[in-house]
C-alpha cells in the first residue's frame, strides 16, 4: 500500500476517444489497489460516459462537455463540489487545467510538456509520449508516480487492472441475431479515419476463407460508415449480417461482448472488445507512433498483426497502406479459432 494517506477522492481527466480512454482504464483499478477506500471520478466526454459505466473502478462520472460549457464561476463551484483532493491529467485541456487550480484541488497532475501546465499543475511529471518505446497504457500510468505509484506493469498484468465487467444486458432481438452454434466475428472495417486501414478487399477475401457453416459474420460501424459501405456491403454473401448503424454505443458494448471475435484496425471496437474478454484481433502498421507496441489491444484474448518491416513508403500514401494490406486474410483466419 501507498504511504501517502490523504489520498481520498481522486479525478481522471480523460476527454478524448473511445479507445484512449479504454487504455486509461488501467490507471483507475492501479488507484483502488494502492488506495481501495479511495473514490474515482471519471471526467470524460459524452460519448464515452458509456464506456466508462462499465469500469469497476469508476465510482462517478462528470461530464466534460457540460462542465466546459459553463462559464468559469460556475465550473469552478462544479469542481468544488466534487470534494476532489486530486486531479490527474491524462489528456491536457487548457481550460480543465485552469479551472482546477482555481477550484484549489490540491494535487494537480500533469506532463511537463504542455506549457499550460506550468502554473496550473503542481506536480509535473516528465513524460514524452511521442519518444518513449512504452504503451499508451503504461505512459498514463506513469502519471501516478506523484502518488508513489512508481512501479509500471506488463501489459498482462495491465489487463487485470481494466475492469470492464459491468457489460449492459442484451436485449431479446439482438442477441437472436447471434448464433449460438457457430463462431461469432464482427468485423469492423472502418475506423473514422483514426488508424491504417486494412482494405475491404482484405475484408471480403476474410469472408470468402470462413465457411457459413461454422462462422456467423457481422459487418459495424457507425451511421456515417454505414453510407461509406453500403456498395461493399451489398456485394457480399448474403449470410453476412449488416449491423451497422444499428447500435448506441451502450447496445454495441452489449453486443460485442456476446461473440466471440471482433476484427479491427486501431480504432475504438478494438479496445472495447479486448477488454471486454472476448478475442480482439487488430491489424496495425509498423510505422511509428500508430505501430502495436504503442497502441495494441490491452487483454487476455487481445491480439495484434503486423508485418516487421520498415514503413517508410506508407507515410506518402498513408489511404493507402501498403504494410496493412500486405497481411494476408489467411493470416487472420487462423485466429479466428474459438
Amino acid at each position: 500500500m501507498s504511504s501517502t494517506p490523504d489520498i481520498k477522492r481522486i479525478i481522471i481527466s480523460r476527454t478524448d476517444a473511445i479507445g484512449d480512454v479504454i487504455l486509461t482504464l488501467p490507471v483507475c483499478g492501479l488507484i483502488k489497489k494502492h488506495f481501495p477506500d479511495a473514490k474515482i471520478i471519471f471526467l470524460g466526454r459524452t460519448y464515452t460516459q458509456a464506456i466508462i459505466n462499465c469500469c469497476e473502478f469508476v465510482d462517478e462520472f462528470v461530464n466534460a462537455d457540460e462542465l466546459l460549457k459553463l462559464e468559469d464561476t460556475a465550473a469552478i463551484e462544479k469542481l468544488r463540489t466534487l470534494n476532489a483532493d486530486t486531479l490527474v491529467h491524462v489528456f491536457p485541456n487548457k481550460r480543465i487545467a485552469q479551472l482546477a487550480k482555481k477550484a484549489k484541488i490540491k494535487n494537480r497532475i500533469g506532463t511537463t510538456n504542455r506549457l499550460f501546465h506550468w502554473g496550473n499543475v503542481n506536480k509535473l511529471v516528465k513524460l514524452s509520449r511521442k519518444n518513449s518505446t512504452l504503451h499508451e497504457a503504461q505512459l498514463n500510468c506513469k502519471l501516478l508516480g506523484p502518488l508513489g505509484i512508481n512501479t509500471i506493469p506488463d501489459l498482462k498484468e495491465l489487463a487485470n487492472y481494466i475492469g470492464f465487467i459491468k457489460i449492459p444486458s442484451l436485449n431479446s432481438a439482438s442477441l437472436a441475431l447471434i448464433d449460438a452454434t457457430k463462431t461469432n466475428v464482427i468485423l469492423h472495417p472502418k475506423s473514422n479515419a483514426s488508424a491504417r486501414e486494412w482494405s475491404l478487399k482484405n475484408y471480403s477475401a476474410l469472408i470468402q476463407l470462413l465457411p457459413p457453416e461454422k462462422y456467423k459474420i457481422f459487418i459495424s460501424g457507425t451511421d456515417k460508415e454505414k453510407v461509406i459501405l453500403s456498395d461493399w456491403i451489398k456485394s457480399l454473401p448474403t449470410h453476412v449480417v449488416d449491423i451497422t448503424g444499428k447500435f448506441s454505443l451502450e447496445e454495441f458494448i452489449a453486443f460485442i461482448g456476446n461473440v466471440d471475435f471482433l476484427v479491427a484496425a486501431s480504432t475504438g471496437p478494438l479496445h472495447i472488445a479486448a477488454a471486454a474478454g472476448i478475442g480482439a484481433i487488430g491489424i496495425y502498421p509498423p510505422i511509428k507512433p500508430m505501430h502495436p507496441g504503442r497502441w495494441q489491444p490491452i487483454g487476455k484474448k487481445a491480439y495484434y498483426v503486423c508485418v516487421d518491416k520498415l514503413c517508410n513508403d506508407c507515410k506518402k500514401n498513408p489511404q493507402n497502406c501498403l504494410c496493412m494490406n500486405e497481411i494476408s486474410a489467411t493470416e487472420i483466419a487462423k485466429l479466428l479459432v474459438s
